[in-house]
């Protein structure tokens, strides 16, 4: 007998006596949804604001200071499960609990736990009776346990003044600089009871390997299956597994808790990242038998045939570090993965989904799961491995020093014992890393003298946890940080080896500076900008909206985010005259510093091995270096990083003293395009024109130096170059745009339907510089196909606006919804020269004069 009764039903929520809390939250107790946390139930309940609208996240502070009663009762009856019906084993199984719980069972206490990251099995059939029960779950302060470890231990250097590090809880609960400060508490994932009887599946680790010899492939799974026994059960057991058509099984002697079954399977369908292949997937089927055939437990998951290594090794550039999938090197195409909800459980399968189609339709094949989140759920997992998305999964510890002492090392053993076990199943996993920046916090941020020779993780990153992977999951490489360069005598945020972190851009250096960098894997490295339209307008109700009214100011968690915005546009963009000006010229310029460095990065691959963006998503509404906003809204930045990423890429670098063409070719056939390479004026006469026949072979770039007489110019301040192949272009501007004489932006547009929204067609007649329509000013759920278009005269683009809402066809064509940079620096005013044509029908396809030499802006 072996079956599974889940507990989500019928909990009620209540703060524990002796704690100030706001009036009418004392007085009663609240339905709660489990698996949930306490600040979703209260909103719920209508007894807290919205803690993401405008300051309110600073007004719930009392709630994660506050111990919490979570509370249920239930029938036991069922008679297969009844003890009186001979189950030898009942456990209250809790797969995840936040974060210092006690547990009773009719007021018998069962369990205590102090970890978010881990579960936990309690023995609950002594405590449970026939009829009606009740299972209580306190919940501590996780302030006050931290804090009291804190004392107890002694402070320890952390980049935020916040106990996080001594408390094993997502450490972003207690704010970030994007995050807000929302200290949770609740049954976070799933609870039930679990009866069972002689033995069960306690573990089951599929270790996959696979052997590549001419051109064949051999893959070999290790089972190994941990069983736990019931007090009346010793006797032999047998785990037999099956996967692609082959079967094997194993022996658990008596007595014995463990067996290892091992399956060889000649040359089968391989597991490719996303670009390389398909990511092809084969069900392995592990069951637990009793000596005279009966099954007692049974198991079952996707696993993937392929092998992974990083390649580390010496060479002229320093040391590499290469990811290499089923013996092919990969180019990273990457994304910083931060929690996508402050309340993780509002997080469902649809929405990782989502998320994961915007990070695949940007180009990129691996996510970085940030060490100051979680171990992400099995349905992220399951999604990767079913999208071809490689995953790199930090262990949960960022930007402070962790203490190696009880009673916290304990915890930190069992909770990495407990997910490595976990994910060895996801062949989407190809990367642990022991912690994010606290390798490089400990050399160059201060610790040193403040630590005083106390422990701060190091144990951590060199031994524990790289004796857990070995032990648990050796088919996979660990990397002890995130920067690391792989040695104790080289800094470890040094370029020429291991990973790195770029963060002198952004926090005191133009974004230029990114070419002076050529790592070898860029691990971080970001630029910040502001939400979308719509999701400022629904998160803050500061009117005006300005960068620095009350709403945006408590949105921008940045330390002097809002100075840097403003140092970024002073050195690139014309001065904005208002909110909507400010607005689209952050945006773009977090979206061109990204774009820079990617495209610089990838002008180097073979020495540069991969970047990781900090950050594809956001978890609330907030000014962040997110590409998806906190509602879900791509960002221009999104589209800048599908353009960077694309599988073939065309850039225009500086090399040597001059410029070089690059072509970058990350697909598996060869690539031969030609080249036109011009230099024009902004009024799109050649001046100069040089053709190239490339032949750019499968996973590599080519590089061209220009000749001088095509990319000197005469007049920096009219002249632009510009390479073509086909669709694919590349633009090198002579000066910044706040030096560039730009001509009055003029343009005529027409807006038609469209299946599922409208088409509108922009002709320039002058050059427009980023082009970029922002429909979702006029409905918030619209969505358009590209974004940061730049015409020469005579050209068009058409941007198709996905909405089920009759837009303005005016409103559509005119500022703040369609902008360049040349209605900025041109100063003009489109109220002042143009033409709307009025009372006209849209479904006929009618033409919206945008102006006779008018701007776009007003």
């Amino acid at each position: 007998m072996n079956s599974v009764r889940p507990l989500h039903e019928g909990w009620t929520v209540r703060p524990a006596d002796g704690f100030d809390v706001p009036d009418g939250i004392a007085d009663r107790p609240v339905g709660a949804t489990v698996p949930g946390c306490v600040h979703t139930d209260l909103l719920a309940a209508g007894l807290i604001p919205d803690p993401y609208l405008d300051d309110n996240e600073t007004r719930l502070d009392w709630i994660g200071r506050t111990d919490w009663i979570y509370e249920t009762t239930f029938d036991w009856a069922d008679p297969y499960l009844d003890p009186g019906a001979g189950a030898a084993r009942v456990d209250l199984v809790c797969a995840g609990l936040d974060t210092v719980a006690t547990l009773t069972l009719n007021g018998v206490e069962v369990g205590r736990t102090a970890n978010m990251h881990r579960g936990y099995r309690f023995d609950a059939r002594a405590a449970l009776h026939t009829g009606r029960n009740t299972l209580q779950v306190r919940f501590d302060s996780a302030y006050r346990h931290a804090e009291a470890v804190r004392d107890q231990l002694g402070e320890l250097p952390n980049a935020y003044p916040e106990p996080f590090n001594f408390i094993r809880k997502m450490a972003c609960n207690f704010g970030w600089d994007w995050g807000p400060n929302l200290v949770t508490a609740g049954i976070w994932q799933e609870i039930g009871l679990h009866a069972w009887t002689d033995a069960r599946l306690a573990t089951v680790r599929p270790l996959v390997t696979v052997e590549h010899t001419d051109g064949a492939a051999t893959g070999r799974v290790e089972v190994h299956v941990d069983v736990d026994r019931a007090d009346d059960h010793d006797g032999p057991l047998t785990v037999v597994a099956a996967v692609a058509d082959v079967r094997a099984e194993a022996v658990v002697p008596a007595g014995a808790r463990s067996a290892v079954v091992t399956l060889t399977v000649a040359d089968p369908a391989l597991w490719w990242p996303r670009g390389y292949g398909e990511p092809a997937r084969h069900t392995l089927d592990v069951t637990l038998h009793r000596a005279d055939g009966a099954t007692l437990d049974t198991w079952a998951r996707g696993i993937g045939f392929r092998s992974v290594r990083l390649d580390t090794s010496a060479d002229a550039d320093g040391t590499a570090f290469t990811l290499v999938v089923n013996e092919v090197p990969v180019f990273v195409r990457g994304v910083n993965w931060i929690p996508d909800d402050a309340f993780p459980t509002r997080v469902d399968r649809d929405r990782y989904a989502h998320r994961f189609s915007q990070a695949a339709d940007a180009g990129v094949n691996f996510l970085r799961i940030w060490g100051g989140g979680r171990y992400e759920s099995e349905d992220f997992y399951d999604l990767a491995d079913e999208r071809g998305l490689l995953v790199g999964q930090d262990f949960l510890f960022a930007c402070a020093a962790y203490p190696e002492e009880e009673p916290l090392a304990s915890e930190v053993a069992a909770e990495a014992r407990y997910q490595v076990t976990r994910l060895t199943p996801h062949p989407s996993l190809v990367l642990w890393t022991g912690n994010n920046e606290n390798i490089w916090g400990w050399h160059d941020w201060g610790w040193q003298e403040v630590l005083d020779g106390r422990t701060w993780g190091l144990g951590y990153y060199l031994d524990v946890l790289p004796g857990i992977v070995a032990a648990l999951d050796p088919t996979r490489p660990y990397w002890p940080g995130s920067p690391y360069s792989g040695r104790d005598d080289l800094h470890p945020n040094d370029p020429a080896h291991g990973t790195m972190h770029i963060w002198d851009v952004w926090n005191t250096d133009d974004y230029l500076k990114y070419r002076q960098y050529v790592p070898r894997f860029l691990a971080e490295f970001g630029y910040q900008g502001p939400p979308t339209y719509a999701t400022l307008r629904r998160a803050i109700s500061d009117d005006p909206l300005a960068p620095d009214s009350p709403g945006m100011a408590h949105h921008q968690k940045a330390t002097d985010g809002d100075l840097k915005l403003q140092r970024g546009l002073d050195a690139h963009l014309p001065a904005p005259r208002d909110f909507d000006d400010w607005h689209y010229l952050t945006q773009l310029n977090q979206a061109r510093a990204i774009a820079v460095g990617v495209t610089h990065f990838r002008s180097h691959r073979g020495v540069c091995m991969g970047t990781i963006l900090w950050q594809l998503n956001d978890c609330w509404p907030v000014t962040s270096w997110a590409a998806i906003d906190g509602d879900g809204r791509r960002k221009p930045l999104w589209y800048a990083l599908r353009h960077a990423y694309a599988d073939r890429l065309l850039t225009i670098e500086p090399r040597d003293g001059g410029l070089a063409l690059v072509a970058v070719n990350d697909t598996g056939t060869q690539w031969r395009p030609t080249v036109d390479v011009t230099r024009l004026t902004l009024a799109g006469e050649p001046l100069a024109k040089v053709g190239h026949e490339l032949t750019v072979p499968a996973h590599a770039a080519v590089t061209v130096p220009l000749d001088a007489g095509l990319t000197t110019s005469g007049d920096p301040r009219r002249e632009l170059l510009l390479a073509a192949a086909g669709d694919q272009r590349a633009w090198w501007f002579f000066a910044e745009d706040r030096e560039v004489d730009y001509p009055v932006a003029g343009y005529d547009a027409t807006v038609e339907p469209t299946d599922g929204g409208l088409r509108v067609t922009v002709t320039a007649r002058t050059i427009l510089r980023d082009l970029t329509l922002y429909a979702d000013r006029l409905d918030p759920a619209a969505e358009v196909d590209q974004a940061m278009v730049t015409l020469l005269p005579g050209e068009s683009a058409r941007f198709v606006v996905r909405t089920g809402v009759d837009l303005d066809p005016t409103a559509l064509t005119r500022r703040p919804v369609l902008r360049c940079v040349n209605d900025i620096a041109a100063g003009t005013d489109i109220a002042a020269g143009t033409d709307i044509a009025a009372g006209t029908d849209i479904a006929a396809g009618t033409d919206i004069a945008a102006g006779t030499g008018a701007a776009v802006d007003a």
